[in-house]
Parts: C-alpha cells; sequence; structure tokens
C-alpha cells in the first residue's frame, strides 16, 4: 500500500472510533435518564396517591420563594423518603398541603413537632415568610425530607415538558444524532471506499509494471 493510501486511512479509522466514542458516551448518559423517567412514570399511574421515587430519592420543582435564600423559585430540589418519627425540629420536609387542594406540595420548616391524639402534627414555615402556615400537618401528608437543590434547573425541566421543549431539547437532539451517525457511516463507507480503489489501482499497476518487465526480458536479444 502506498503513503497516500495509508494517510486516507488513518484518518478514517481516527473519525470511526471518535464517532464510536461518542455514541458510546451518549449513550451511557441517555441510558439512567431514561430509566429513572420511565420508572417514574410508571410508579405514578400504579400509585397516583404517592409522589414517585427512585431509590428513596424524588424531584421537585421550587414554584415560590417561601423558602428563599436557601431554596428558590426554580430551583430542582431532591427530597428522599423518611419515617414521620425521624422528623425533627429544623427539618425542611415536603407535604401535601393540609390547607390546599390535597395534591399541591409545599417544601417548609418544621419550627415544631407536636402530638394529638397519639397522632404527630408539625408545625411549619417558609424561612421567608413572617408567620407559621396556618394549618398543622400531619404526618400522613408528609411527602419527604428536602436534600439538596440544583438552582435553575427547575425552570429548563419545566420548558422540557412543553410541546416546544420536547422538541428542541429531546426530538432535535435525536434526530441530529441520528443523522450524524448515518452522515459518519456513509463519510466511512466512502473513505473505505476509496482507499479499496486505491488499493485496486496500486494493484493494476503492479500487474501492469510486472507484464511489461517479462515483455522487455523477452524481447531482449541475446548476444
Amino acid at each position: 500500500m502506498s503513503k497516500s493510501t495509508e494517510n486516507m486511512k488513518e484518518p478514517s479509522s481516527a473519525g470511526h472510533k471518535i464517532g464510536t466514542v461518542v455514541g458510546i458516551v451518549l449513550c451511557i448518559l441517555l441510558t439512567p435518564v431514561l430509566i429513572i423517567n420511565i420508572t417514574l412514570i410508571i410508579r405514578s399511574f400504579t400509585n397516583p396517591d404517592k409522589v414517585p421515587s427512585v431509590g428513596h430519592f424524588f424531584p421537585l420543582i421550587v414554584l415560590t420563594d417561601s423558602m428563599f435564600p436557601e431554596i428558590q423559585s426554580g430551583d430542582l430540589i431532591i427530597c428522599r423518603t423518611a419515617e414521620p418519627e425521624n422528623i425533627q425540629v429544623g427539618d425542611v420536609i415536603a407535604f401535601f398541603d393540609p390547607a390546599g387542594n390535597g395534591s399541591s406540595i409545599v417544601t417548609h420548616r418544621v419550627t415544631e413537632v407536636t402530638e394529638q391524639d397519639g397522632s404527630l402534627f408539625w408545625k411549619t414555615k417558609g424561612d421567608a415568610n413572617n408567620a407559621d402556615d396556618a394549618v398543622p400537618v400531619p404526618a400522613d401528608k408528609l411527602v419527604g425530607v428536602y436534600s439538596r437543590r440544583i438552582p435553575g434547573l427547575g425552570h429548563a425541566v419545566m420548558f422540557m415538558q412543553t410541546t416546544a421543549g420536547l422538541i428542541i431539547c429531546v426530538v432535535c437532539p435525536i434526530l441530529l444524532l441520528v443523522g450524524w451517525d448515518i452522515l459518519r457511516r456513509r463519510r466511512y463507507e466512502k473513505r473505505k471506499q476509496a482507499d479499496t480503489d486505491a488499493l485496486m489501482r496500486e494493484l493494476e499497476e503492479l500487474r501492469a509494471q510486472k507484464a511489461k518487465q517479462e515483455e522487455d526480458h523477452h524481447q531482449t536479444p541475446v548476444s
């Protein structure tokens, strides 16, 4: 194989390897996200009365600044499930608002733990609010305990839940990835074919040279 053919093959092989690595990395990153989303969706349907969780953890999107500055509107917070008897004063808990419609979730800090008729109740308050919440939270309204937050990610998650967000953040990247993979494979096959053609030309040239040498040898007069 000539030097020019080797030079053509090296970038082709390198590009193919890079593309393969990129594809593997994307699969590694996207597969856990897909599994978590599917798990949350299935659990939300099989147990609609509870917030779906994975490994005792679940995400929530913060809509108000009642816990400012520790937690802010637009943050994505991660909470973990907990037993009511383990909740203490100072814990930030997520709970179904007893003064709401029964489905809205509030994340506030526990200011007092009380007991009425053998049942646990918590007085709660938003850090940015001037007074405790009007209605104590019964233990059966507990959803979980705040663990950590990811600033601003809630805005992105809410956008992804819209039609435009789904198209921009999910459909377009998938189409681009598939299109790029198809283009990469076609370029690889084209370069591979070019290498094959170059090799065949070299073989033909070698055959032609050999044939000419043999012809010259037979035509050389013997002294």
